[in-house]
């Protein structure tokens, strides 16, 4: 029977090292996103516009894996700061495409810093990092098919 109660030691858990990680991450970045003004939902989502603007709320929602409920009231607020804009295609009403403003552009250069930050704040050497982004890709895309 002891054997069987280490199964459910909360340390064994992979789900519980992968959520204390995620919450490790989430407060390493708050400090460096603050002067951003950005939450960390909001940063990963200016990631997506910076690459690829104009941009549909359905693409960004496909890449971060958000639904319109969660992405929409987030792409509101970036609309309320003046980073986007948000635009229905005119060809077709359903479609509302994120175009970046001025000073979404400008935020950009401004966060170029945060990457390397981040990186030093982990604390792992190059090729640790991608064996992590490697791993964590693979997890994702098991439980994802």
């Amino acid at each position: 029977m002891k054997e069987n109660d280490a199964l459910l030691d909360v340390e064994n858990q992979i789900c519980f090292a992968i959520y204390t990680t995620s919450n490790a991450i989430m407060r390493t970045y708050r400090p460096l996103l603050e002067d951003l003004g950005l939450t960390y939902p909001q940063y990963i989502t200016m990631l997506v516009i910076w690459k690829d603007s104009p941009i549909s709320v359905k693409k960004i929602g496909n890449k971060l894996n958000l639904d319109s409920g969660t992405l929409t009231p987030l792409l509101k607020r970036l609309e309320q700061r003046g980073l986007v804009d948000r635009v229905r295609n005119q060809s077709d009403e359903r479609i509302v495409e994120i175009y970046l403003t001025e000073e979404g552009k400008d935020l950009k250069k401004a966060a170029q810093s945060i990457p390397e930050k981040f990186a030093c704040a982990l604390k792992v050497d190059y090729d640790e990092a991608n064996q992590i982004l490697a791993l964590h890709r693979s997890l994702f895309e098991r439980l994802s098919s």
